[in-house]
């Protein structure tokens, strides 16, 4: 379906047309709970998802770091002439996020969080991107993937205006959103951009699944960054780690989103994991410590830790790490 013209050809809505049709309505899906089957070591025993922390600080929409971790959204399912659509509901607009005791930043994003929701579909799904920009500036959603070229989120939307993306899901693996229009690292450094997931036909193995999106803050517009930050907030999972289960498999979906650095790495204390390249296979092809990532390059990644305790993760360019993109895994036996 074509962007920007009247509602029986291309589609531009004003928020009140879209309120009055009721597709403007955002929900975020709920963390991820359940049993799994362990399949490195253990494959016998059942995994649960560890409780989020009380008390755990929040982004400047209120929403905690710990939570965006685990929250996919499913969008919402609908019957049209006998084929299901996926529907999700996309806002385009800014926040202020506190990135530091010293330093507070307007953030231009989706549905007010930085990244952006974790859409997820299963491969030949279609999905309906309803998007609405309230930002001030002119945006877009650009989805790494396949798709038709008038689906490609490359013409502006206007400011108040919104538009409709549709496509069918594929091919499955780890893809990404973000605004296209130029000039492209800003609207991106200011964080316009989100995780695209795609699961294949028959899934994949369960395990504790997380997504870890590296990202950095150019806050003086010299266009150097000098914070970095895992999924918005420079030094968050360094104060407040994040827990896992002793001997539990955990799935991270690791993209890299830094603009203005040409490369980082991802690099794993105290074990060793296998890598997925971009979520595009079902077995992996090495297995490693440290990977190195372009902008936009993202893989998914399996490790467990066989012994209980505090382990860091950080890309390997120190000064990266030092400045924000830094986080602790906390390993937690099983209660009995």
């Amino acid at each position: 379906m074509p962007e920007h013209q009247p509602i029986n050809k291309r589609i531009l809505w004003s928020r009140r047309q879209l309120l009055q049709t009721g597709l403007v309505g955002i929900g975020l899906a709920g963390a991820a709970t359940g049993f799994y089957q362990f399949q490195r070591r253990q494959a016998a025993s059942t995994v649960e998802i560890p409780p989020i922390p009380e008390n755990t600080p929040t982004e400047g929409n209120g929403l905690s770091p710990m939570v965006l971790l685990r929250n996919f959204d499913y969008g919402t399912l609908k019957q049209e002439k006998g084929r299901t659509i996926r529907e999700f509901q996309i806002i385009a607009e800014n926040t202020t996020l506190q990135l530091n005791s010293a330093v507070s930043y307007v953030s231009w994003n989706y549905n007010g969080r930085v990244p952006g929701p974790i859409l997820r579909a299963k491969e030949g799904d279609r999905v309906r991107v309803v998007f609405l920009n309230k930002s001030g500036h002119a945006h877009t959603m650009h989805f790494h993937g396949d798709h038709p070229s008038e689906m490609d989120g490359v013409r502006p939307v206007r400011n108040d205006t919104a538009t409709i993306y549709e496509f069918d899901a594929e091919p499955f693996g780890i893809h990404l959103y973000h605004c296209h229009i130029p000039p492209v690292p800003r609207h991106i450094g200011k964080g316009l951009y989100g995780m695209f997931i795609i699961d294949p036909p028959g899934g994949r193995p369960p395990a504790d699944e997380m997504v870890l999106v590296m990202g950095g803050y150019d806050v003086n517009g010299d266009q150097h960054n000098e914070l970095y930050a895992f999924n918005a907030i420079p030094n968050y999972y360094k104060e407040h780690p994040i827990p896992i289960y002793q001997d539990q498999l955990v799935r991270l979906y690791l993209l890299n989103m830094i603009e203005l650095d040409p490369a980082v790495t991802f690099h794993l204390h105290a074990n060793f994991f296998r890598v997925y390249p971009t979520g595009r296979t079902l077995t992996p092809t090495q297995e490693t410590d440290v990977i190195t990532m372009g902008t936009t390059e993202r893989h998914i990644l399996e490790f467990a830790y066989r012994f209980p305790g505090q382990y860091m993760f950080h890309p390997h360019q120190d000064a990266i790490a030092e400045a924000g993109c830094m986080g602790f895994f906390d390993v937690i036996p099983k209660k009995s």
